[in-house]
């Protein structure tokens, strides 16, 4: 399916639903806790496919790859810092999968997180060019906390990048929160 399929103009009105089950959000919220030598947060990778009609944007997240603790570079001045080899080791994976990819991590607590300005220009950094390898897809970051999630979406490389609305963990409990 053509990733235009997935677009309102300018990504205005869309209303865009990221859903998981609580089993994948455990497991990512499991390895994103775990400590590192050298950085004071973890990363990783959230698979997803996608399902749209008129201005709905249904993310259905499928699988989770954590970044191993050797493509962590040593960086003080950020939470972490990933080398190129993670990037395009997920790159590739969109690609291969044919995958939605969002970039995920926690800053805890509880609540709704959001975006450091680190994470928003981390994020314009290398969000976009899992556009340009895998442009059949909309891709994205996401901020855990503790209790819920804050997220964004790239329509394309140089387009405006809604927030994502609502999130779904689907389990026993089923939570919902809204995050823009």
């Amino acid at each position: 399916m053509d990733a235009d399929a997935f677009r309102s103009p300018e990504g205005r009105g869309m209303n865009i639903r990221f859903k998981i089950t609580q089993r994948l959000l455990g497991s990512i919220q499991e390895d994103l806790r775990r400590p590192h030598a050298v950085a004071h947060e973890r990363v990783g990778f959230i698979s997803a496919g996608l399902a749209a009609a008129h201005d709905e944007l249904l993310i259905l997240a499928r699988d989770y790859h954590l970044v191993d603790d050797a493509q962590y570079l040593d960086d003080r001045s950020v939470g972490a810092m990933i080398d190129a080899s993670a990037i395009r080791a997920a790159r590739q994976w969109a690609m291969n999968s044919r995958s939605a990819i969002f970039h995920v991590h926690s800053h805890g607590g509880r609540g709704v997180p959001g975006f450091s300005s680190v994470d928003n220009r981390e994020n314009a950094k290398f969000i976009p060019n899992f556009v340009s390898v895998a442009p059949f897809a909309v891709h994205g970051a996401i901020v855990l906390s503790d209790t819920a999630a804050f997220g964004q979406v790239w329509l394309s490389r140089d387009k405006s990048r809604p927030f994502i609305t609502t999130f779904n963990a689907i389990g026993a409990p089923i939570r919902t929160w809204r995050a823009a």
